[in-house]
């Protein structure tokens, strides 16, 4: 193998033909980096089986450094040379039948020997040219290239995640940039939702999403803040947002009340109160605390009053920066005939 680097030169892909094929979800995707390079950032659907463990590739580099190229490859051969057969039988068990498409950091050396000892082993089996590096410069290219984004906004509790995905299942395009980041936002948005993604693997997920999209379509999208979360926005996302028109989305403040408790209302008291006091700076100190005293008391109807007043004043504030960008309100509460709604949202966008 190490005699022989062209072995695999015509089982290469570039990225625009790799991501037809992850767009097809047809392919099994490998990422035979390191586990620890795999949990920072990785294409998105992509499984780790990692040709060298985060240890085994910290001695492999530490020889590159040391002793140079011909003494590392020796070095990782003997690391991972006993392991052949055991990464062929969990490739076959993940490949399921379908071919396999790897990658490493540049599309090198871990991708053409996990390339070459998963052919030999059966697997119709492709390595990306430039690997993680040439996809994640492309995904990043993507921010850039989005011409068209059209805004859902309106206060806590409108249901602005519900129309969002009501548009794609009709058939628009959307960019979930909550989903992305596995928080929905506020002081209570990551409560039992698990860890949140790196922020490059949050901009893997986003640019990932945005590569399936034709640039002559329009882009809908949730109004949020720089943070969500722990994830940041990418700022060429974060500015077209501020300029983009904007459906505001309305709804009755007791139809408001009512889906946050319905939505929130289960969880801990303890939790609630730990989130409540979260942003007691910027509720101020003594607003907070009625707050606190309400949850203690099993007020919730009060205490999600008290904290959409909150919010809303927070709200207030941004649409003033955004008052005269071009906007259609909708009552979301009071549709009744869908087509109806998808027509007006769609006419809002094609006029913008």
């Amino acid at each position: 193998m190490a005699t022989d680097a062209n072995i695999s030169v015509n089982n290469k892909i570039n990225i625009d033909v790799f991501l037809e094929l992850a767009h097809k979800a047809s392919s099994c995707i490998l990422d035979v980096r390191s586990p620890g390079e795999y949990a920072q950032g990785h294409v998105p659907g992509a499984i780790n089986l990692p040709l060298l463990n985060n240890e085994e590739r910290h001695n492999v580099g530490l020889t590159y450094k040391v002793q140079g190229q011909d003494a590392a490859i020796k070095k990782g051969f003997d690391l991972v040379g006993n392991k052949f057969a055991a990464k062929l039988s969990e490739a076959q068990r993940i490949a399921n039948g379908r071919p396999v498409i790897v990658y490493c950091w540049r599309g090198g050396m871990r991708s053409q020997i996990m390339q070459w000892i998963l052919s030999l082993g059966g697997l119709d089996t492709r390595f990306i040219d430039g690997g993680y590096k040439g996809f994640r410069r492309f995904l990043l290219e993507q921010f850039s290239q989005r011409t068209k984004y059209m805004v859902l906004d309106g206060p806590t509790g409108t249901g602005k995640t519900d129309l969002l995905f009501f548009l794609k299942k009709n058939g628009e395009y959307i960019l979930d940039l909550e989903g992305a980041a596995n928080h929905k936002g506020s002081a209570f948005g990551g409560i039992n939702r698990g860890a949140q993604p790196t922020q490059e693997h949050f901009e893997n997920l986003l640019g990932f999403e945005l590569s399936k999209i034709p640039n002559d379509r329009s882009v809908w999208i949730e109004n949020e803040s720089r943070l969500i979360g722990s994830c940041r926005v990418p700022d060429l996302i974060f500015n077209r947002i501020q300029n983009a028109p904007i459906v505001e989305v309305t709804r009755p403040i007791e139809q408001r009340v009512s889906r946050i408790l319905e939505e929130y209302g289960n969880f801990s008291k303890e939790i609630l109160i730990e989130k409540t006091k979260s942003v007691s700076r910027r509720m101020g100190p003594e607003v907070n605390k009625v707050a606190v005293e309400l949850l203690e008391q099993n007020n919730m109807t009060a205490w999600v009053e008290m904290l959409l007043a909150y919010y809303d004043k927070s709200y207030n504030h941004s649409l003033q920066k955004h008052a005269d960008t071009r906007k259609l309100s909708v009552e979301y509460a009071e549709i009744t005939d869908e087509n109806k709604l998808l027509q007006q949202l769609l006419t809002f966008a094609l006029n913008e």
